[in-house]
């Protein structure tokens, strides 16, 4: 399904990340489709990441951790979550179509990021809902 966005709703996006996981202090929030298309890319200033690849990688990642949920069953496993030594990434599904991707740095509790990003979905899935399905 694809949607249409106008200025007023990206920016609504572009705000809702800004304000509500940005100020957290992490490194980086995307936005994608499941596809790997880029719908907001904020960051601290200070990433040096290659977005259009990672968000196209995101997608793939995600595409293939559903296939594995379905082979054993599941429906879906909705959030995804990479540790790394300095950099962690989490990646939380926004209805059908969208990903949200996280980048940040242990300094960041895991336990309060999901809790915020479970209330900036809430106002991205309302932003969403007002474009509705071209």
């Amino acid at each position: 399904m694809s949607y249409i966005l106008d200025q007023e709703q990206l920016d609504g996006l572009e705000e809702a990340l800004t304000t509500d996981l940005m100020t957290l202090g992490i490194q980086s929030v995307i936005l994608i489709d499941m596809a790997g298309n880029v719908i907001v890319n904020l960051d601290d200033g200070k990433v040096r990441h290659d977005v259009y690849s990672l968000a196209a990688l995101a997608a793939g990642n995600f595409g293939a951790v559903s296939a594995m949920a379905s082979i054993i069953g599941e429906e879906e496993f909705s959030l995804l979550f990479h540790k790394g030594k300095s950099e962690n990434i989490n990646f939380t599904k926004i209805m059908d179509d969208f990903l949200l991707v996280s980048i940040f740095g242990n300094d960041v509790s895991l336990g309060y990021l999901r809790l915020k990003i479970d209330e900036v979905i809430k106002k991205i899935k309302s932003l969403i809902d007002r474009a509705g399905p071209s």
